[in-house]
């Protein structure tokens, strides 16, 4: 670090709060004491010459990188970058109106944003993510400093990754963690006990600094001491105050969310003392450095598998076939790779692996960060286990995440392991994101294809595979996309159709057998893109046949049966939609098929009752 001008600093502090100030005033909402408690941290941080930036470049590769895990102390960050130059003081005044870029949580509508942020416990599992990229792929010295608040370390996805940073020694992440004692509605679990902070974080093998906040000297020596650490992340654990500068809503309770306005307003201003709007920052420069070229090779052609295959390994042969072509793709798991056969791809490119452990909202954090550092992350483990990470998964699509998510082990299908693993509420969940993709191959050449049309997407998909081994029924030149289907089974006497996907397709196909063995001929149609559904072909199977079974390995709400019926709402069709409904058992694959109604006799029975 340069030689630090501290007066030049506390001129620039003192702006950072009455623009906090008067934006929230402004707005008449926000966070103003949650930034306040911030202020010195951020200033010396951005303006000392710790961070390195292009500001004329944002998307610049070894520009370091800034997240507020603490999103409500946006009016902070929007300040920084009006003192930096890069937002006018109109534009402040702007904040939280609709139109305008400075949103009251982080955006990806400003520029200077690195993630979408709001949803407490994040921030710091989108870090770790360019951290491994720029330690681990890029290889690029930029580093990745998170502001994280005090109440949000009671998040359990915050000591995910505090294990994992440490784990990977990511000397290039640091922590700045805000202690300001004072929550929502009180006291936080901790208080202002910053020695306990310190024992907890140190104990996961983290190198800690504490230092007084508000000190810009101890703030500024707490960085440098930082930047000299190897071998592991930093934590700097800063003792401040709530609402700092402002005596009568300074470290009192009660005030959190609240804008001061009217005479509160002239008053807290009046306390902060002469401001002079021309002070400005700069920001120092990084290093003139870029990643190496990525090369892209062929990848070698589809084989027909001979034999019966799971999905779940079609999957891993597909990430391992495809790493060619696809040089950003990474890959990471829950340490079920053996079980999702991610652990393929790993045996070919372990530099492109990354080992998340039983951690999965943190998985997802950092598959969101590697994503947003230009990578095409796989993330995979059971279906059932991402459920524990949905709210990573729906803040994901606010920061356009380029981002697939691979759930095996799913529906009742799995068998004997019983209900705790049988994910029967993940299509629901993943078709409530609103920008998600969701696929669901039916064998082998489907998932092949349809895992290349995930990474040549971009946004984010979620692809479900299935345990048992199902026959092979498309050849390499068949074609898939996203929003397609197939007509797997049609005749011109069709008298019904039955909508399949994945593991009750080949339930379906059985089915058309028993019923054509009778004299009946039905329609099959796998429906392999879930969300967006082939509208087309389901109104015309409708309109053509009069009647259709939807069956599915899933509950029935929000399932595959509701996505076909909201295509058919109004159109004059028999209608039957099959899917789990009783709480599912140990048993065989093909026991728990029948217990649910949804194989292949139950699809016939169903066909019979609409003809």
């Amino acid at each position: 670090m340069t030689t630090i001008a501290f007066d030049q600093l506390e001129r620039l502090a003192r702006r950072i709060r009455a623009l906090i100030l008067r934006a929230t005033g402004r707005a008449g909402s926000g966070h103003p004491t949650s930034s306040l408690s911030a202020v010195e941290l951020m200033a010396v941080l951005m303006f000392g010459g710790a961070f390195r930036y292009r500001i004329d470049a944002p998307d610049f590769a070894n520009n370091d990188r800034l997240i507020f895990s603490k999103g409500h102390a946006s009016p902070l960050l929007y300040a920084l970058w009006t003192v930096a130059g890069a937002v006018s003081e109109e534009e402040l005044m702007t904040y939280r109106s609709f139109g305008s870029r400075l949103e009251g949580h982080p955006s990806m509508a400003f520029p200077f944003t690195e993630a979408a942020t709001g949803s407490l416990g994040q921030g710091l599992s989108i870090g770790l993510g360019m951290a491994l990229n720029a330690k681990y792929l890029d290889r690029l010295p930029y580093r990745t400093w998170v502001l994280l608040g005090d109440s949000e370390m009671a998040e359990g996805s915050q000591w995910e990754a505090i294990q994992l940073a440490a784990h990977y020694g990511l000397d290039n992440l640091i922590g700045i963690l805000d202690v300001n004692r004072l929550g929502q509605r009180g006291e936080t679990m901790l208080g202002h006990d910053l020695e306990a902070y310190r024992r907890r974080i140190d104990a996961f093998g983290w190198h800690t600094v504490v230092v007084d906040g508000h000190s810009l000297v101890e703030v500024a020596a707490a960085y440098e001491e930082a930047l000299g650490v190897t071998g592991r992340p930093v934590m700097v654990i800063a003792k401040t105050l709530k609402g700092k500068g402002v005596s009568f809503v300074e470290d009192r309770n009660g005030w959190h969310g609240k804008a001061l306005e009217g005479d509160n307003l002239e008053r807290a201003l009046a306390e902060i003392g002469p401001v002079d709007d021309t002070a400005r920052g700069t920001i120092a420069p990084p290093e003139d450095r870029l990643p190496g070229a990525r090369s892209v090779h062929l990848s070698p052609p589809l084989e027909v598998p001979e034999g019966p295959i799971a999905t779940r390994d079609a999957y891993g042969n597909a990430l391992r076939r495809l790493a060619p072509r696809f040089p950003d793709l990474v890959s990471l798991d829950g340490e079920v790779s053996n079980s999702t056969r991610a652990g393929r791809f790993k045996e070919a490119h372990p530099d492109r692996f990354f080992e998340m452990f039983i951690a999965e909202q943190n998985m997802v954090g950092a598959g969101l960060g590697l994503a947003l550092r230009g990578r095409i992350p796989f993330v995979s483990t059971f279906a059932a286990f991402l459920t524990r990470a949905f709210d990573q998964i729906r803040m994901s699509q606010y920061s356009s995440a380029n981002l697939k998510l691979v759930g095996s082990h799913a529906g009742v299908s799995i068998g004997e392991d019983g209900p705790s693993q049988m994910a029967l509420e993940d299509l629901a969940m993943f078709r409530a994101v609103n920008e998600c993709v969701v696929l669901y191959p039916a064998d082998a050449v489907a998932t092949e294809r349809l895992v290349e049309c995930a990474a040549e997407h971009s946004g984010m998909v979620y692809l479900r595979t299935t345990r048992a081994k199902t026959p092979v029924i498309y050849s390499p030149q068949d074609e898939f996309v996203v929003g397609g289907s197939k007509v797997v089974r049609s005749s011109g006497t069709d008298a019904a159709t039955v909508m399949a996907a994945g593991i009750t397709l080949h339930e379906a196909l059985a089915a058309a057998d028993r019923l054509a063995a009778e004299g009946l001929a039905i329609r099959v149609v796998d429906l392999y893109s879930v969300k967006p559904l082939d509208r087309a072909t389901v109104l015309a199977a409708a309109r053509e046949t009069g009647a259709v079974v939807v069956v599915e390995d899933h509950w029935a709400e929000g399932g595959l049966g509701e996505a076909v019926a909201s295509v058919l709402v109004g159109t004059p069709v028999r209608f039957r939609s099959l899917a789990a409904t009783t709480r599912p058992k140990s048993g065989k694959p093909a026991e728990l098929l029948a217990f649910e109604d949804i194989d292949r006799d139950a699809i016939a029975d169903a066909v019979h009752a609409l003809v």
